[in-house]
């Protein structure tokens, strides 16, 4: 159940608020539809109730705020706007990304994809889809942890009638479940014909929240469509019926052989032009939309219309068969309708079933007839700190940008080694590394920092763990596995590279240049230490800023900014030295270092001396602390 009390948007300067003190319930067991014109507020409403926009007010699901939920994909199941998805990743890869984070298992997915009809498109990438085929994405996303409600902005906007059905026959099934649904539309029939309960919006003031057979009474005005190719004397022996009678009926011209008559039956007019002699090729029962602004059937009708009976060619055929005609019982597969315009202007719809104009009960009893749900999640995983590290490689093996940045780095370096040695005058370690003096960073160390400003700039570009709340979540748990899976792709790329870079020496200049310096194992550190921290660097950088190109240009300030600064501060006259450092941390703590380990920590100590090694370390404390300190500061919010 939710229950949403006195939702209100903050105003922009001296604008009124999107949405005004709008409060309303969508109970279990039925579709409620949130009704509005463009610029109502239905979407306002609705990210005020997922807490993705600041405002007043609280909505409750299931008696419990929506932050107060340990994990809200399970209770909620959102589908806004398209799919934030990267382009080149696959429907399957995409919803087993999704998977990992909201910890179900990843055969959750074949049985979704099979729900909403994508098995033969698992392997499309996001970005060929269609918007009808996105839609479908985007329900199984919602669907993927078996939520309880479902909350979506406009699902069948931009679909066709076929598609449009399916969908609302799974929110319907979903609602048949004991799901509550809650779906906003600007099209007040598709709300009369999908939901139980209609809540209208208008200017973003609630202005009625009516069953949808009261809707269907009271908002929307019925009308027989008749078509002739003697309109006019039709129409003006209806007007003249009419006034004999004192009956109040209304007739409308439409274009070319058009009518539309309002305050009759397709029985009446049959009879009339029987009478008459006068041809009629159709006669329909027609539901015309008034609109969220109409109070009363005289004021303005909108530019479409269901069509609720069968077309008819004679008016001798429907004076005997339109009046017993119910659209309860029509099959799915009626004869397509035609749409007609009630004032003046011709919109034909796309081909699509009957219609009815009455309300669903909350429980069906045709349940089997609808579309199949995905089985429910018996057993759910425990939180396990394996969730982020299975999401962040899911990511990062998802989509081919890591591979081909790091190919592009290892040819880059292979080409920058022999041309360095074709120079001459380049230190073996430099050559190695393919790190020319001009340069301030290696290929592979600005390689592995874009890799790092990657992994958390795309959750900002494509925010596949927003669907739920709406911003990326600034876990540690999360900026663990990054910076775990950051750091063992840079210590590939690392290896790679000396490896890459000692084949195409010898290839090229035969034994002379691949010979192992003898001081290898600092120079290794160094070298590691490098690669590692630029990754870091991307990281968090890219995870404060929320931009991958921030995290590459921190990457690059630690050369370019941060060393000068430390290499200035360095410069000057030194009084004391750090001798003998290594002996005095082993007498604090009491103890011998095994396997030689007081060699390594002199290494280690030696490495963040250096003016790389210490503005790396710099940077990457003002970093980890300025991400501690945003995250703090969203909790608290």
């Amino acid at each position: 159940m939710i229950q949403a009390i006195g939702l209100t948007s903050n105003p922009r300067k001296e604008l009124p608020p999107a949405v005004d003190d709008v409060s309303f319930e969508a109970r279990p067991g039925r579709v409620t539809a949130l009704l509005g014109v463009p610029g109502a507020g239905k979407t306002t409403t609705l990210r005020l109730m997922l807490e993705l926009q600041r405002g007043r007010g609280i909505t409750y699901f299931r008696g419990r705020p929506l932050h107060r939920i340990a994990h809200p994909s399970r209770e909620v199941g959102v589908l806004l706007s398209e799919v934030p998805g990267h382009p080149a990743r696959t429907i399957r890869g995409q919803l087993g990304m999704v998977c990992a984070a909201v910890g179900v298992p990843i055969r959750r997915v074949d049985e979704v994809i099979e729900v909403v009809g994508l098995v033969s498109l698992r392997d499309e990438r996001l970005g060929t889809l269609s918007r009808g085929m996105d839609r479908r994405l985007g329900l199984a996303c919602a669907l993927l942890s078996d939520p309880h409600t479902l909350v979506l902005d406009d699902p069948a906007g931009g679909l066709s009638v076929t598609e449009g059905r399916w969908l609302h026959g799974i929110l319907r099934a979903h609602a048949a479940h004991g799901g509550t649904v809650l779906f906003s539309t600007d099209d007040p029939k598709e709300a009369a014909r999908t939901a139980d309960r209609v809540i209208t919006l208008e200017g973003g003031r609630l202005v009625a929240d009516q069953e949808a057979a009261d809707f269907a009474r009271t908002r929307l005005r019925p009308r027989v469509a008749v078509r002739s190719p003697h309109a006019a004397r039709l129409g003006a022996l209806l007007a003249k019926e009419a006034r004999a009678a004192q009956r109040s009926v209304e007739v409308v011209r439409e274009d070319g052989n058009r009518l539309s008559v309002y305050g009759s039956t397709c029985a009446d007019i049959g009879e009339t032009a029987f009478r008459h002699g006068i041809l009629v090729h159709r006669l329909a029962d027609e539901t015309g939309d008034m609109g969220p602004h109409a109070t009363l059937p005289a004021e303005g009708l909108a530019s479409a219309t269901v069509v609720t009976s069968a077309l008819l060619t004679s008016a001798s055929a429907t004076s005997t068969s339109t009046d017993d005609a119910s659209t309860d019982d029509a099959p799915a597969t009626d004869e397509p309708a035609t749409a007609v315009a009630a004032t003046g202007a011709h919109t034909p719809d796309e081909p699509g079933p009957a219609t009815e104009t009455r309300a669903r009960p909350a429980a069906l009893p045709g349940a089997r007839d609808l579309p199949q749900l995905p089985p429910p999640i018996a057993v759910r995983q425990a939180p396990s700190p394996l969730r982020p590290l299975r999401y962040e490689l899911r990511r990062a093996t998802g989509v081919g940008t890591g591979y081909l940045t790091a190919i592009t780095v290892l040819v880059t370096s292979a080409l920058l080694s022999v041309l360095l040695a074709r120079i001459g005058h380049t230190p073996q370690p430099r050559l190695l590394a393919a790190w020319p003096r001009e340069c301030p960073l290696p290929p592979a160390a600005l390689g592995a920092g874009l890799l790092g400003a990657l992994a958390f700039g795309e959750e900002f570009r494509h925010p596949a763990l927003a669907t739920d709340r709406g911003t990326v979540p600034r876990r540690l748990g999360l900026l663990a596995a990054k910076l775990l899976v950051a750091s063992v792709t840079a210590l590939a790329l690392a290896v790679l590279t000396v490896g890459c870079d000692l084949e195409m020496l010898y290839l090229v200049y035969g034994r002379e240049l691949v010979g192992v310096p003898a001081d290898w194992l600092p120079l290794s550190a160094s070298w590691i230490g490098l690669t590692m921290g630029c990754a870091w660097a991307g990281v968090l950088a890219a995870g404060i800023f929320r931009s991958t190109t921030a995290g590459l240009a921190a990457v690059l300030a630690v050369p370019v900014v941060v060393v000068p600064l430390v290499q200035k501060t360095l410069a000057g006259p030194s009084v004391r030295k750090a001798a003998g450092f290594s002996e005095r941390l082993r007498e604090l703590l009491l103890m011998q270092w095994p396997f030689g380990g007081a060699r390594y920590i002199a290494a280690g100590a030696r490495l963040v001396a250096q003016p790389v090694g210490g503005a790396l370390m710099l940077s990457l404390t003002a970093l980890l602390c300025a991400y501690l300190l945003t995250t703090l500061r969203s909790r608290v919010r």
